[in-house]
């Protein structure tokens, strides 16, 4: 499953050094976890302390995380849904993620000129926000203005059509973005075609200085968890310039650089977890004496759906799935205790996936 995450923000906020912390330019994949895919995609290993602990019982030759991937969106500016300065790039960039990472400046700095003249969380928000929303009232209005004359089929599915774009016009002309609104799966299927900007899911990333990361309660991060809880969305602070530093280092120097600078984790790896709580996300894993490995899937995804992200014949003939809850491995010590103790489970086409599940997949093709 490849979920991609955009990093969205106005010029000189940050955008750039935190993703090139994140994709971590010129590093060997072999020897880091961080590597680029594409000129403008970083696949990052999502931080789980779980692999290492299953590892210990099976000893694998080999220890594979799941990835996550961050998408570095075209550089936005006022009068981007009209075209103006990346305009089209970065909207045809952002329809295709999954979920937006919106980075906002929280740092005073002379040096580094900010594009309206001030450091103004929420008037960089409400940029994006309106740029975005305008680009989502033209795609609409065309859209309603094709399905309307379906109207006198009386067919149910035109009805219903019309009535979702009709609600989110209706949204979208009083500046609200679509993400907050409540829509049932019944809308939201019928929306899913258009790839609306302002649908998406949202993570803020206040972008403090480097002497700020390890403070609480700054004014500039408070005005953006505000203005985030107005629509339930979830706010990471994290220094990009510290990140950088930090994306030079390798596992033990990082960790007493964290320990310098009074974290117990890095920025980024706080970001990815919130990234993967934000999509929904959970992780089981496939352990034995070859691989120790780890896959994602929505939460609420059923045994055959689980088994098919490892390959679609799993899916397709599936037969059963065995089980272990993670607590119940590392407790056991073994898959044999595990059996012993009757913690391995037989489960079937309705089970749903828990995360941290440890599972054995049985099908026939």
């Amino acid at each position: 499953m490849t979920l991609q995450a955009g990093i969205v923000g106005l010029p000189n906020v940050g955008k750039s050094t935190l993703f090139n912390a994140i994709t971590r330019a010129g590093a060997e994949a072999a020897n880091y976890p961080f590597c680029t895919i594409d000129p403008n995609v970083g696949v990052v290993e999502v931080p789980d302390d779980r692999l290492e602990q299953l590892a210990t019982i099976d000893h694998p030759e080999k220890i594979v995380p799941t990835t996550f991937e961050f998408v570095d969106i075209a550089g936005l500016v006022k009068g981007a849904s009209k075209g103006e300065g990346l305009g089209n790039q970065f909207l045809a960039h952002i329809r295709e993620v999954d979920a937006i990472i919106h980075v906002v400046r929280c740092f005073e700095d002379n040096d580094i000129t900010h594009v309206s003249g001030k450091v103004d969380p929420i008037s960089d928000i409400e940029i994006i926000d309106m740029e975005l929303i305008f680009a989502d009232m033209d795609t609409v209005a065309r859209r309603l203005e094709r399905v309307r004359k379906q109207l006198k089929s009386g067919e149910t599915k035109v009805r219903e059509e019309v009535d979702a774009l009709v609600k989110a016009d209706q949204a979208l002309s009083n500046g609200v973005p679509l993400r907050r609104l409540e829509w049932s799966k019944e809308e939201l299927l019928v929306l899913k075609p258009y790839n609306l900007l302002t649908i998406k899911p949202v993570l803020y990333a206040a972008n403090v200085s480097e002497d700020q990361v390890a403070e609480i309660d700054l004014p500039l991060v408070e005005v953006v968890k505000e203005a985030a809880a107005k629509e339930n969305a979830e706010v990471i602070t994290i220094s990009a310039k510290v990140e950088s530093e930090i994306a030079e280092l390798d596992k033990e120097d990082r960790s007493e650089f964290l320990k310098e600078i009074g974290l117990e984790e890095s920025g980024l790896d706080r970001l990815i977890a919130a990234s993967y709580r934000l999509l929904g996300l959970i992780t089981y894993f496939t352990a034995g004496p070859k691989e120790v490995k780890a896959w994602t899937v929505r939460r609420g995804t059923k045994a055959p759906g689980a088994a098919g992200v490892i390959h679609s014949d799993f899916e397709k003939g599936f037969i059963r799935a065995e089980v272990i809850a993670f607590d119940d491995y590392v407790k056991a010590g073994s898959l044999n205790a595990v059996k012993e103790a009757g913690k391995l489970r037989l489960e079937g086409k309705e089970y749903t996936v828990q995360d941290g599940d440890v599972m054995h997949f049985r099908f026939n093709v």
